[in-house]
């Protein structure tokens, strides 16, 4: 293993033994936590593992209609291979740190592809431009959160920074995408050419119909996660509205923007059980309610994840590495407008 990668997975580490320190120290009373796991509802359980593998399929459909305005149109994968790819990558999202997974995805993709085509900076691209699209869902719960749901103002402020960067990097994107594209010089450097090829995953914004259809695949993955919350919640004997569900997917997400060590557990936890004691529920109740929704969520990322690792012929080893490009041609050629291809 590399030298920086054992120092990351040191810190990895010993970031997870402070937090579980912190959490006997000043956390919940276990034995509470244990009698609420004792009276979960698993029917309730069986339907969230349902609407949670719904959303990963509806993403997984997002990221391809992404992918049809990326690639030209004859190297665009099948839909079981993206779909493996995407699996892959939550796979490296919830066992590694720093969203390993989004690289992981773009290696799967492009290990089968020629080499020097440019392939991975557009893939690259599209990851990037698939997570942007979140923000139209993302805006839509805020508004519905906000005006209806019983929430801190801690709460409330790290919404509002979240919704701002996030409006300002989409924002920033579609100008990106759209500035004219012009050649490359002769010399240019491996990383600018990159960035270039990259530049052209970020088609979709160019084409007002595929953005939409991926802003709305992104959305109905959010309405399926968020009756999945909301189902989480009666597994655990809380009945509460769904904008409290909602308040909990939002602030969920905002928790595992910037992943600090696997799955930010401990953290997830308090973030979803602190803004709940304002609806009544006991504090040891909303940390088993945490603990419970991330394994639900975890288990279907890692055990798709696995199963298309194994499909793939790969190992976990693979996730921490992406296959070299070989250095892209001097002239980054406009390609012909992406209207003609289908948006879904």
């Amino acid at each position: 293993m590399p030298r920086s990668w054992l120092l990351r997975a040191l810190l990895a580490v010993w970031m997870v033994v402070a937090v579980g320190f912190l959490f006997w120290w000043r956390g919940p009373e276990w034995e509470l936590v244990g009698d609420a796991f004792e009276r979960v509802a698993w029917e309730w359980i069986a339907l969230a593992l349902v609407l949670n593998l719904l959303s990963v399929v509806i993403r997984a459909w997002a990221w391809r209609t992404v992918i049809t305005q990326a690639l030209p149109h004859r190297e665009v994968p099948p839909f079981p291979r993206i779909f493996s790819a995407f699996a892959i990558g939550l796979l490296g999202n919830a066992i590694l740190p720093g969203r390993i997974g989004e690289l992981a995805r773009v290696a799967v993709l492009t290990k089968d592809m020629p080499r020097g085509t440019g392939a991975t900076g557009r893939l690259l691209g599209s990851v990037f431009a698939h997570r942007l699209f979140d923000l139209f869902p993302a805006l839509a719960l805020t508004g519905v959160v906000l005006a209806t749901a019983e929430t801190p103002r801690w709460a409330i402020t790290s919404l509002e920074i979240a919704i701002v960067a996030g409006i300002a990097l989409f924002l920033g994107t579609v100008l990106v995408a759209g500035l004219e594209r012009r050649p490359l010089p002769d010399g240019a450097r491996a990383i600018r050419k990159l960035l270039a090829m990259a530049r052209l995953g970020l088609n979709v914004m160019r084409e007002p119909a595929a953005a939409i259809a991926a802003a709305l695949l992104q959305s109905a993955a959010w309405v399926a996660q968020l009756f999945a919350v909301w189902a989480t919640m009666f597994a655990f004997g809380l009945d509460l509205p769904m904008s409290a569900a909602a308040l909990v997917l939002l602030l969920m997400n905002v928790a595992t923007i910037f992943p600090l060590w696997p799955g930010n557990v401990g953290l997830l936890q308090a973030v979803v059980a602190l803004p709940l004691r304002s609806y009544g529920v006991p504090y040891s109740t909303g940390i088993a309610f945490g603990l419970g929704l991330q394994v639900l969520e975890l288990s279907v990322g890692i055990s798709l994840g696995l199963i298309f690792l194994m499909r793939e012929g790969l190992s976990l080893a693979t996730l921490r590495q992406i296959p070299p490009d070989e250095p892209e041609a001097a002239v980054v050629q406009e390609e012909p407008p992406a209207r003609a291809r289908r948006a879904g």
